[in-house]
């Protein structure tokens, strides 16, 4: 437990969690919580915090070295981050959970009563809820999808606050995103309808070549649903990520959004799991 150190990172900082969660991203669908595109769509707000777990006793030559972090010859083990009251971790293969999760104690308050990837001794798997995985293996593909340029940042915002209800998001984040160290990693997809109004929106994230790439996030217009739009922009952001060398993309949706998961069936993605949270017994 001594060698287990946690790090708190700010945006610009995230580097080192980044190169972690590429290295533990596998030719398919992810098994943890976090893919490196989840920490790149968290990095759209100036105040997000990451952290980062590394043991001083890890292997460094079979963990990827945290360059840049304060602790020298500790190996990443965990990157987890909160999204809202859950924790959300992806920990190393051969990670000690138990010790992540005693460590993440001060972490999991009362308010914060879920975890995603990591088992809390006591609490228990959410059944009520749980998050459908879909996995598209490359294939060619037709789109209308065009990638996202500087000038259809404003659009791009557009379309997701009209996805997304209570939705504050704003053409500064996506270009915050863009420029943090996960920028590099994502591809960017809109479709317009025929009258050039923005009607679907997707952004994909790539993992490294041979590993698998995620969705996230995606969005239709709701003036603008049930013409294949938000189809269109999905295929579009896989087919940018085959071409940079993914081996699949993965997108997670919650069982009960019923439009969300036709949406990825027609887009050629098929469920290979389901995942649930760990919830405080009386939380949440």
């Amino acid at each position: 437990m001594a060698s287990l150190s946690r790090h708190r990172l700010s945006p610009a900082d995230t580097g080192p969690a980044l190169r972690a969660l590429r290295a533990w991203t596998p030719p398919d669908a992810p098994s943890g919580s976090l893919h490196p595109g989840d920490v790149g769509w968290l990095l759209r707000r100036d105040d997000a915090t990451v952290f980062l777990w590394t043991d001083a006793r890890a292997d460094a030559q079979t963990s990827p070295r945290a360059e840049g972090v304060t602790t020298t010859a500790a190996a990443p083990v965990a990157v987890g981050f909160l999204d809202g009251p859950v924790l959300r971790v992806t920990a190393a293969p051969d990670a000690d959970l138990g010790a992540l999760a005693a460590d993440a104690e001060d972490l999991l308050v009362p308010g914060n009563d879920a975890t995603d990837g990591l088992p809390v001794p006591g609490w228990e798997p959410d059944t009520e809820e749980p998050w459908l995985v879909f996995s598209w293996t490359p294939e060619p593909v037709s789109s209308r999808a065009v990638q996202v340029t500087e000038s259809d940042t404003a659009d791009r915002a557009l379309v997701h606050r009209a996805a997304f209800t209570g939705s504050m998001l704003t053409a500064d984040h996506w270009r915050t995103m863009k420029k943090s160290p996960a920028g590099h990693l994502a591809v960017e997809t809109l479709v317009r309808t025929p009258a050039g109004e923005p009607a679907a929106a997707a952004t994909g994230w790539f993992g490294g070549t041979g590993r698998c790439g995620l969705l996230e996030p995606v969005g239709t217009h709701a003036d603008h649903r049930g013409h294949g739009y938000g189809r269109d922009a999905v295929r579009g952001a896989c087919a940018a990520l085959a071409d940079r060398g993914a081996s699949a993309v993965a997108v997670l949706t919650p069982a009960s959004n019923e439009a969300a998961a036709a949406l990825y069936r027609s887009a050629g993605f098929t469920v290979v799991r389901e995942n649930l949270d760990w919830t405080r017994p009386g939380g949440m």
